[in-house]
């Protein structure tokens, strides 16, 4: 759309109607996300939109706005646009290095934040921290905690690196793959969302997951080969009563409690999201 005469709010709403009929989404989320884009690329808040929709957007201003456009229509999510996603409440930069943060994995961080106590100095490890979105989160929600965070892709540690001094949270990042570079060193609570679909799953193919790092996303031909590789490993790195929390995918709550169960986690429980999904598994190593 080039028209000179259009409007903030006539470019929206076509905008918003290419998106719905692109991506399948419903009216409010594609208008949501012409509203997003477009803030970003006039560098406005998105109650400027509301304020100045009748106003004419320059040609440069509408050249922007179409170049963000063309490349959400193709598919790429929002958050690698924008190069942003907020997670628990706080913004945090994100690149096709990391995986995008998701409202699912809160459930993660609450239940981590649960076994938490704010007055104790716990030692806390986050595995294939990626953004760092969760590392960051239990650092500022407990001050108190020595938060550790590892992941093999140092493009993914920069990331993470710049999200903590960006929200000054204290942190320690360590090149690891998984507990590789972990040895004699134990933890009160573990935590990690690591890769879990299968390799063969056709969902990679399609929508957002599509431009996320696929060594981030798939892990093996059932989707459990990190998981297992984490619940054997886990019990040299956890203290005395210490406690494992990971995500895993909507259909894997039982064979991960089996890991669990069979890797010294005592009684392994899960946990759903808001959606109804068992969603998370753990439980505390047997003394």
């Amino acid at each position: 759309m080039t028209d000179k005469a259009a409007t903030v709010a006539s470019l929206l709403d076509d905008a918003s109607a290419r998106i719905a009929a692109a991506l399948g989404l419903d009216k409010r989320e594609a208008r949501l996300e012409a509203r997003v884009l477009a803030a970003f690329a006039w560098n406005v808040a998105p109650a400027w939109l509301i304020a100045h929709d009748t106003d004419a957007p320059s040609e440069t201003q509408i050249a922007q706005f179409e170049t963000l456009l063309a490349c959400r229509l193709a598919g790429e999510p929002i958050a690698y646009l924008t190069g942003t996603r907020e997670f628990y409440g706080r913004p945090f930069r994100v690149s096709p290095d990391v995986l995008i943060p998701r409202p699912d994995t809160e459930l993660l961080v609450e239940l981590a934040l649960a076994r938490m106590p704010p007055d104790q100095a716990l030692d806390v490890l986050d595995l294939g921290t990626g953004s760092g979105c969760i590392a960051i989160t239990l650092a500022l929600e407990r001050p108190l905690a020595r938060v550790t965070a590892v992941d093999r892709s140092a493009k993914a540690l920069a990331v993470a690196c710049h999200n903590a001094g960006m929200l000054d949270a204290s942190v320690e990042f360590l090149s690891s793959d998984w507990f590789e570079a972990l040895e004699g060193r134990r933890f009160d609570l573990i935590v990690g969302n690591p890769p879990y679909i299968a390799a063969t799953d056709p969902h990679l193919a399609r929508g957002d997951v599509r431009f996320e790092p696929l060594t981030a996303l798939a892990a093996g031909d059932d989707g459990l080969d990190d998981l297992r590789r984490l619940t054997a490993a886990a019990c040299s790195h956890l203290k005395p009563g210490g406690t494992l929390l990971l995500e895993h995918g909507y259909d894997q709550a039982e064979a991960v409690q089996g890991l669990l169960r069979s890797n010294r986690i005592h009684a392994p429980q899960s946990w759903a999201d808001l959606s109804g999904i068992l969603r998370v598994s753990g439980g505390k190593l047997s003394e």
